[in-house]
């Protein structure tokens, strides 16, 4: 598996040993151990971190929605007998007559 980046394409051993004696001259020799475990520990916390978002798309994706229960009907309001509409209020009784 060949990786090529656009930036580096036209890197190669000369240009690779230059960068390196570079890093030297900046770093010193006592201290490329400590940045290349630092470097290594950093990728390693990356691809874990990586891999984990990974994960949790990959099981919320596998994870069925449950079915969303809307109701049918609107609730009934206080006061409204059964079967009353919301939007028709409700009738007085007619009078009786009484003689």
């Amino acid at each position: 598996m060949t990786l090529s980046l656009a930036f580096i394409e036209g890197i190669g051993g000369p240009e690779l040993m230059m960068i390196m004696f570079i890093v030297l001259l900046l770093f010193g020799a006592n201290r490329l151990p400590e940045l290349a475990r630092g470097i290594g520990k950093s990728v390693r916390e990356f691809k874990k971190a990586a891999s984990g978002v990974e994960e949790e798309v990959r099981r919320a994706m596998e994870e069925d929605p449950q079915p969303r229960k809307f109701p049918t009907h609107p609730p009934a309001r206080p006061g409204l007998p059964t079967g009353a509409s919301p939007a028709e209020p409700e009738k007085p009784a007619p009078p009786t007559a009484t003689d």
